[in-house]
C-alpha cells in the first residue's frame, strides 16, 4: 500500500506498473490544474476589457439609436403630412402619383417612395441596368421636378 505521493517514494516505485501510472496520473492532474487557473485568468481578463469597451461604446450605442429614432420620428411626420394634404386636397396621393409615373420608367424595377414634407415633393427610388435611379415629383402637380442616376 502507497502511504505517500509516488514523486516522495523515490526510483524504486517507478518498477511497479501501477506506481507508474499513478506518478502519470498526479503530474497530469497538476499540469491540468495550472491549465485551469491560466484560462480563468485569461477570459476574467478578456470579460474585464470587453466590459470596459461596452461602457466607452455604449454611448456610441446610444446616440445611433437616438439618431435613427429621431429619423423615424421624422418620417412620421412626414407621412402624417402628406396625408394631411391630400385629405385637403392640397396633393395627390402616392397611389396617383406611381400611376403616372412608374410607367414612364420602362423596366426598371420600382423600390419605394419617400416623402418630403417641406418641399411637398416625393422621391421614387428605382434600379435600372444596375443603377440606382432618384425621381422628385411634386406632390401637388404630379410633375417630375428632377431625376438623378
Amino acid at each position: 500500500m502507497i502511504t505517500q505521493p509516488i514523486a516522495n517514494q523515490g526510483m524504486e516505485a517507478l518498477n511497479e506498473p501501477s506506481s507508474l501510472y499513478s506518478l502519470l496520473v498526479q503530474r497530469c492532474m497538476a499540469r491540468h490544474d495550472t491549465i485551469m487557473k491560466q484560462s480563468r485568468l485569461w477570459i476574467l481578463a478578456s470579460c474585464a476589457a470587453l466590459a470596459l469597451a461596452g461602457i466607452g461604446a455604449s454611448g456610441a450605442l446610444a446616440a445611433a439609436f437616438e439618431g435613427s429614432y429621431s429619423v423615424q420620428s421624422k418620417q412620421r411626420d412626414d407621412q402624417g403630412e402628406a396625408r394631411k394634404e391630400m385629405k385637403a386636397g392640397n396633393q395627390l396621393s402616392l397611389r396617383e402619383i406611381e400611376k403616372r409615373v412608374i410607367p414612364q420608367m420602362g423596366k426598371a424595377e420600382y423600390l419605394g417612395p419617400t416623402y418630403d414634407a417641406a418641399a411637398h415633393a416625393y422621391r421614387l427610388k428605382f434600379i435600372k441596368n444596375g443603377r440606382v435611379v432618384y425621381i422628385d415629383v411634386d406632390a401637388r402637380t404630379g410633375k417630375i421636378i428632377n431625376r438623378s442616376g
